[in-house]
């Protein structure tokens, strides 16, 4: 962002502006609202990395509770599919990759809960339970 794209949106203003008048210049104001979405964005991605903290799963000492980092293997009780999933922040979640976000559904119905739990998930269709068969600490 800071290397490509506000270079590219400062290039853009100064270009609207040879063009004259910027009382009437649309491609001025789309210029400068591009460099505003910009610089809200590196101050969103700024905020996070100072906020960031890195976890290493095994050296979580959570007494086999599910908790953030945690990976649990569960069975689905309706049917019967077992998924193995991993609780990570909102910007590492990747469903594909067995990865859920600590905000989701399933993650903070699981939070708190140990190896032998069922965990009752609201989902879009209905209520979903699943049996926690394991907590892993990977």
């Amino acid at each position: 962002l800071k290397t490509v794209e506000r270079p590219r949106a400062i290039a853009a203003i100064a270009e609207a502006r040879s063009h004259g008048d910027l009382s009437e210049n649309a491609e001025y104001d789309a210029a400068k609202e591009r460099q505003g979405f910009v610089e809200g964005r590196i101050q969103e991605v700024e905020g996070k990395l100072a906020n960031a903290q890195v976890i290493d799963p095994k050296l979580l000492d959570a007494d086999g509770r599910c908790v953030f980092g945690a990976t649990l293997d569960l069975d689905d009780q309706e049917s019967g599919a077992r998924v193995s999933y991993q609780i990570v922040g909102e910007d590492e979640a990747d469903i594909k990759a067995g990865k859920i976000s600590i905000n989701s559904p399933i993650a903070r119905a699981l939070i708190g809960k140990f190896a032998g739990d069922i965990a009752e998930v609201q989902a879009p269709g209905g209520v979903r339970e699943y049996e926690i068969l394991a907590v892993r600490y990977v």
